[in-house]
């Protein structure tokens, strides 16, 4: 697993959810598969809550069903600014993986500020038709601190 296509495939997560197309975003993933948001703060202290937590493709779908259906929030978007993934290791087919990560969120109004930053770590493996996909992505934030609601996938 190369470097290239592991940039190939943060793009096409961070071009997802920029675009606001959020029904594409659990097909990057394996299912099952693990999907969270959580804290350095939380890592370093060995809690495995996340402020969003998901075990499976099935509740990715639910989680955009919700976002467009069912919550209620400011009009909001991103802009991921994705750095480059660093492979930490290999096993079994799967690809341990961490990229830093920097998200601009713009509101409704043109404001634009700095939402969130951290570092995604991944296990990443291809698919029977050669694709890779996410595992595991666990958003690794570096402040606890969120100013509105986490409604949208970091």
């Amino acid at each position: 697993m190369d470097v290239a296509r592991l940039v190939e495939l943060n793009a096409a997560y961070a071009r997802v959810i920029d675009t606001e197309q959020y029904e594409q975003w659990p097909e990057l993933f394996d299912d099952p598969c693990l999907y969270k948001i959580t804290t350095a703060e939380n890592v370093a202290r060995g809690y495995e809550s996340g402020i969003i937590y998901a075990d499976s493709r099935g509740m990715l779908q639910d989680r955009v069903s919700a976002l467009r259906k069912a919550n209620i929030y400011e009009r909001q978007r991103y802009r991921h600014i994705v750095g480059l993934p660093v492979v930490l290791g290999r096993a079994d087919g799967t690809a341990d993986v961490e990229t830093p990560f920097l998200i601009v969120r713009i509101m409704g109004d043109g404001k634009m500020d700095v939402f969130a930053t951290g570092c995604y770590r991944d296990k990443v493996k291809e698919n029977g038709s050669g694709a890779l996909r996410f595992s595991e992505r666990v958003a690794v934030c570096d402040s606890s601190r969120f100013d509105t609601l986490v409604a949208i996938p970091f």
